[in-house]
């Protein structure tokens, strides 16, 4: 049912067809929400958190996923090789439970949630989960970080930041143009932001370019690596459950593979007996699915890790904004 009503809602915001009197109703009724929500930080009454120390923000304005997640483990690596001590602050989205939490290797994903896991694993850094992330970007500047970096964000009032970057689908982009649920956008499109990154298609004017570039395919099973032009031909089972899954299985295809492919909702909780598929074949899943999938015991099944690649020259123009903002030792 859930997997209906978005592809229903993505023919809607992406595809073309015009929303409905109903969709365009609520859109009013979500924008007069939103701007009463904002009201007390407009009249001042509300203020947003310090932490501490600079704190940049990654995140997108349409609801699901553009390719966040890499860009905020690209920046955490790039950044601490520039100088810095990272710490990521996340709400953990799909989480069980609201603990506040520092995320480890072993941390299991339904506690802490997929995409701090995945961080987590592959930055090496410390990661904290709360849903005052104001809070925990002050316990992460405490620990001895000197930049927090928030992973989504960009509609989070309480946190201040000091720099702000959207992650944009290229090939998406702002859909329709209206707001959620007549279109994909939480806020409206003309917000300004310090950077704007592309993820795929083309960067207009202004706007920083992304790739995402696989890697070779790792065993769940543990094991050693795979090329991924090694599956070619083909075919293979492939399992998405981000924001764009259809982006997943065109890079597969563009290594060479004939793929089978299973969207699943963002962040979904998969089970082993939904990906029992037939015919049995090679699996391959993203990084973030892999994370939960590791401890169900699949045969033959694979995750496919990416990497976010942009000029070396937009780490520098954000280290160079950030580091006048470096607390002093």
């Amino acid at each position: 049912m859930k997997a209906a009503l978005e592809a229903w809602l993505l023919r809607r915001w992406y595809g073309g067809v015009a929303p409905g009197p109903g969709l365009r109703l609520l859109e009013l009724v979500y924008r007069g929400l939103r701007r009463l929500h904002a009201l007390p930080w407009w009249l001042g009454l509300r203020k947003p958190r310090r932490a501490g120390a600079p704190v940049l923000v990654v995140g997108n304005l349409v609801a699901g996923g553009a390719g966040k997640t890499p860009l905020v483990i690209a920046l955490a690596t790039e950044l601490a090789h520039r100088g810095f001590t990272p710490g990521i602050v996340s709400r953990g989205h799909g989480r069980r439970g609201s603990d506040d939490l520092d995320v480890r290797r072993d941390t299991p994903p339904e506690v802490c949630g997929d995409e701090p896991l995945l961080i987590a694993r592959q930055t090496g850094l410390r990661v904290r989960v709360a849903r005052d992330r104001a809070a925990a970007a002050a316990a992460l500047v405490a620990a001895g970080c000197d930049l927090v970096i928030a992973d989504d964000g960009l509609q989070h009032r309480p946190l201040h930041r000091d720099l702000e970057i959207e992650v944009l689908d290229g090939e998406r982009r702002h859909g329709n143009g209206r707001l959620i649920p007549a279109g994909p956008l939480r806020e409206p499109a003309g917000r300004a932001v310090d950077f704007r990154v592309v993820n795929g298609g083309q960067a207009g004017a202004g706007e920083w370019a992304m790739q995402l570039v696989p890697g070779d395919a790792r065993p769940l099973a543990g094991g050693a690596p795979r090329p991924l032009g090694a599956f070619a031909p083909g075919p293979v089972h492939a399992v998405a459950g981000i924001g764009n899954p259809a982006r997943f299985f065109a890079t597969l295809g563009a290594a060479g593979l004939q793929v089978h492919g299973h969207a699943f909702p963002d962040h979904h909780a998969f089970r082993r007996a939904e990906l029992a598929f037939s015919p049995p074949l090679p699996l391959l899943m993203t990084s973030k699915d892999a994370v939960k999938c590791t401890g169900l015991g699949l045969p033959d099944a694979w995750e496919v890790p990416v990497r976010a690649e942009l000029p070396a020259a937009f780490f520098d123009a954000v280290a160079d904004r950030l580091r006048p903002r470096k607390p002093t030792p």
